[in-house]
Order: structure tokens, then sequence, then C-alpha cells
């Protein structure tokens, strides 16, 4: 029984570990990330009253959608994707592609549309992009992706709506 105690506070003790090492690697020496400004600001409650409990979750709390639960993924019109927080233009048709992903997945973002952060990632680090006027999560870009940019802008489904041209 001893035994099975011991492995058990090691492994709490291994995950408390690894989430104040994730968390602190957040930041530079333990010093709080500079807030970034956007124009259009929501307290939480407000967020939550204008988006769906899933939009919510990718929008404001960095969360992924599933792969392949996306209806934008089998949408193939001219049109635009815009921020479901904010409406602001951020991927157009003509860079949407299939990357086999289970996301919708683009070349390149409207000129402007985004903002870039380091993502520390739990695999790694990785880069994140958000809605540069409401900033809102709407994904991560690789460098894996088809040319003309050789990037692969996967994006939560969820974070956008499609409006036809």
């Amino acid at each position: 029984m001893e035994s099975e105690v011991t492995k058990r506070t090691f492994i709490g003790s291994a995950a408390a570990a690894l989430g104040a090492f994730v968390v602190g690697g957040c930041t530079r020496r333990g010093e709080a990330a500079p807030a970034e400004s956007f124009e259009v600001t929501k307290s939480a409650d407000e967020w939550r009253r204008i988006l769906t409990p899933r939009q919510y979750a990718v929008l404001r709390e960095e969360s992924t959608e599933r792969a392949g639960t996306s209806p934008l993924n089998a949408e193939h019109r001219r049109g635009t994707y815009a921020c479901a927080g904010c409406a602001l233009p951020v991927y157009s048709s003509a860079a949407k592609f299939e990357s086999g992903t289970g996301w919708p997945s683009f070349t390149a973002p409207i000129q402007g549309a985004v903002r870039t952060k380091e993502d520390p990632g739990f695999f790694g680090p990785r880069t994140e992009v958000h809605c540069r006027r409401c900033g809102g999560h709407l994904g991560h870009v690789f460098d894996d992706g088809p040319p003309p940019t050789g990037q692969r802008y996967c994006m939560n489904g969820a974070a956008m709506k499609f409006v036809a041209a």
C-alpha cells in the first residue's frame, strides 16, 4: 500500500512541477507577460452573452475544437472567414486549402488581420494566431503548408463565421 501512495505522490508532484514549468515558461523570469491592448474589449460575462459556449472556449480560453467537427471544413464557396468574436475579416476563401488535418486551413491571413505570439505548448513551442481587433484565439500557424507561403494557418472553425461573396 505504501508504494502505491508513493507512486501517487510522485505522479502528483511531477504533474505540479510540470505545470509550474509550463506556466513559468510563458513569462520571462517569472514576470507577468505584458498585456496586449485590442480595439474590441469586453468582460468575460459580455463575451459569454454574445458567444456560444464552444466559441467562448476557443476564442477566450484558447481551447481547440476536435478535428473534423467544424462545418467550415466543407465550405467551398467564395467568401470571407471573419472572427466570430468581432466580425473582422481574417481569411479569404482564395487562401483556403484542404490540409487533411480536420481543421479549416489557409495559406495566409488577410493582411493586417491577425497577430501571432509564441505558444510554449505541451508538446513544444508553436505559434498562436489571434484576431488583431479583439484578441480572440483563432488557431496556430505551422511551416508545413503549400506554396506560395509554405505556411498552414490551422484555424478553429468555432472561432470564425463564413460570409459568402
